[in-house]
């Protein structure tokens, strides 16, 4: 190599670098203006309610530039691009699906795991970001009252941290080593999975990613709360056992999306016990209001599962994305996920054994998901999580006598932080089955209009056939008032709807 090109790798200055006073510049900038627009939010519309085509064009379809754009423009044009038209899950009207608001703490936690850059995949890469994590898991578990020396780990979501324990059920209780030859052995059994049908589609997933076939779920109904009918759980186990099936796996909710319903926790358990079946709790929305002192039985038992699912994204108010799984015996957890490469060293430091979080789940290369959420269970602590979801399961418990009240309204249900109801016009003239079939047409229009008018966003549900408004209140930011213009809204765009179809009917 000659000289002038030893002289310019010397002085290299790379196009992605920046020198520290133009970072610090754009740093204060850019916080300056997430502040404002935080303190603006609760006056901002929940979203523009644009088309897919008009949000397109603002990107527009040009090839990947050559040459690149300065740092202060480029951030100023996308801190106005996801400003002014993206759907704002803080916004304290919004109620829609079960995506929280996000913790200040947490955003600023984001930006300082993202400086460290850590890949949490084993110890001597992320020395203390593995041991936030394993304290993190640690302090969840208290507060669910799971043991607390379980094995965990934080994954993306809900489905990813479901799949967690739904592998390690199937290694546990498949009956052979279904690792190595999964379901071609001589052994093997056809598996079966038992699920209320108000279960998450995550298992429909996760049944045909790992090799089951949906076919191998049996869906148990549920009885007029939406509960999984428990003796109705036991004779389907006898019928397979009886037919030869391996039942393997019995999944119970903890806080279902549609209504937030806890299926018979302290019944599934007992059932699991007795056959020897691998008991998964998918708490990924309300495992957490196991924390609340006068918390239901049901969700107490979740100390009893083998291993439970949960979002700190959710009710621990974590930015996305922040999922976890907790599983009773992480050696259990282990054996399910762990290959030791011999291009891997990594399960001790200066001769101490270390904790090896690749081998506790899927992903080898993992982001430093657990600060945004170790930082706010130190932020506020123990207590302060239990006054904010005790204030979202009111705020909603509220909505629901609200609803109950209003002649135009027709309350379902409530359930935890969850609120189901409709719009019911006065005076509806049709029969029984003509009736239902409007009602549905009506409230799904209203649920269009209301989310793309932004003034407030909720979601739906179907319960017995019924399309009903969902209202799910995972955000500390929203108050009394916030939902006391609620019902209000709602019916003003009702009347609007029912004057527009009612001529068609």
């Amino acid at each position: 190599m000659d000289d002038s090109k030893k002289e310019t790798y010397s002085d290299r200055f790379a196009p992605l670098e920046m020198n520290t006073d133009a970072f610090r510049e754009l740093g204060h900038e850019l916080v300056d203006r997430v502040a404002d627009f935080l303190a603006a939010l609760p006056e901002r519309p929940v979203t523009t309610g644009e088309s897919p085509s008009k949000i397109r064009s603002l990107l527009g379809e040009s090839p990947l530039p050559q040459q690149g754009t300065d740092a202060k423009t480029l951030l100023k044009e996308t801190a106005n691009l996801l400003f002014d038209h993206s759907l704002f899950n803080g916004h304290p009207k919004f109620w829609g699906y079960i995506t929280s608001s996000a913790a200040p703490i947490g955003i600023l936690g984001d930006f300082l795991a993202a400086t460290i850059n850590p890949n949490v995949g084993a110890w001597n890469l992320s020395p203390v970001a593995s041991e936030i994590e394993r304290q993190t898991i640690k302090w969840i578990a208290e507060m669910v009252g799971y043991p607390v020396d379980c094995g965990g780990l934080l994954v993306s979501g809900g489905n990813m941290a479901n799949f967690v324990g739904f592998l390690a059920g199937r290694y546990a209780k498949a009956g052979w080593d279904v690792r190595a030859i999964g379901q071609s052995s001589p052994e093997a059994k056809r598996l079966r999975v038992y699920a209320s049908a108000e279960t998450h589609t995550w298992i429909n997933k996760a049944a045909d990613m790992f090799g089951l076939g949906t076919d191998s779920i049996r869906w148990i109904q549920t009885d007029a709360d939406l509960r999984m009918e428990t003796d109705l759980l036991k004779a389907q186990i006898d019928n397979d056992l009886k037919s030869g099936d391996k039942p393997f796996l019995v999944v119970g909710t903890a806080g279902s999306v549609s209504t937030g319903v806890t299926d018979p926790l302290v019944e599934i358990a007992k059932i699991c016990r007795e056959y020897d079946l691998w008991f998964h709790a998918d708490g990924a929305y309300g495992a957490l209001a196991a924390c609340l002192p006068d918390a239901e039985s049901d969700l107490k038992a979740l100390s009893e599962a083998d291993s439970v699912a949960l979002d700190p994204h959710k009710w621990l108010y974590a930015p996305l994305e922040a999922g976890c799984t907790l599983v009773r015996d992480s050696k259990i957890l282990r054996d399910t996920f762990s290959y030791q490469p011999p291009y891997y060293k990594f399960d001790e430091v200066g001769g101490e054994p270390t904790i090896v979080y690749n081998e506790y789940g899927p992903q080898n290369s993992r982001g430093f998901r657990a600060l945004k959420v170790w930082l706010a269970l130190k932020h506020v602590g123990r207590s302060g999580y239990e006054r904010m979801i005790s204030d979202d399961i009111k705020l909603a418990e509220r909505l629901y006598q609200l609803a109950d009240q209003h002649p135009e309204l027709q309350a379902f249900s409530h359930h935890l932080s969850i609120t189901t109801f409709r719009y019911v016009p006065e005076a509806l003239k049709q029969t029984h089955e003509e009736r239902e079939t409007y009602l549905n047409q009506l409230n799904t229009e209203i649920l269009t209009r209301l989310q793309e008018g932004g003034e407030a966003f909720v979601s739906n549900a179907m319960i017995a056939g019924k399309y009903v408004l969902r209202a799910c209140i995972v955000n500390f930011r929203t108050n009394l008032r916030d939902i006391e213009a609620l019902p209000e809204i709602i019916v003003r765009i009702g009347r609007i709807v029912h004057a527009e179809l009612q001529p068609n009917h």
